[in-house]
């Protein structure tokens, strides 16, 4: 955890939310330009794969809290971490949510796994809910599960 004072905290946010990249991405960046040492395709994917399991755990602790929007951005940023993570194996980066769904589409297309774009859906429900808070606690849990075996088959992907 790194310690910020306030206003650059609020401006971080900020950023992430304008840009949608993590507030995580954001603070390795920084780093990497002032360190002067660039991330290659290998260290993006580990640490997108560290980011989407650090996020999917979240989510199962706020579940368990019974903090259902919360939960909700944080299984959506899990399944948006390992598709980044897929795509950093490929060289690839995408920094828009447009780019992540067009990303899934060829995937889904390229693989023959019709199921891919329905699991994304739901992640994107729960990126939805973050905002509206408007699904059952119910549908939160099961859409969580959804984007766990989202997650859990791109990592085998990443495997292979």
């Amino acid at each position: 955890m790194i310690v910020l004072p306030k206003k650059i905290e609020r401006k971080l946010k900020e950023e992430a939310e304008k840009t949608g990249v993590s507030e995580e991405e954001l603070v390795l960046e920084a780093l990497s330009k002032a360190l002067n040492e660039p991330l290659d395709p290998e260290a993006r994917l580990e640490v997108h794969l560290k980011l989407s399991e650090k996020y999917m755990r979240e989510a199962e602790d706020l579940l368990a809290k019974g903090d259902y929007a919360q939960a909700s951005e944080k299984a959506w940023g899990a399944a948006a971490q390992i598709v980044k993570a897929l795509a950093a194996r490929e060289g690839k980066e995408l920094r828009s949510h447009a780019s992540l769904w067009e990303y899934v589409d060829e995937l889904a297309e390229k693989l023959g796994e019709i199921e891919l774009r329905h699991l994304w859906g739901r992640a994107n429900n729960l990126h939805q809910n973050f905002y509206e808070n408007w699904m059952p606690a119910r549908d939160v849990r099961l859409a969580v599960n959804d984007v766990k075996m989202f997650v859990e088959r791109l990592k085998a992907i990443l495997s292979q």
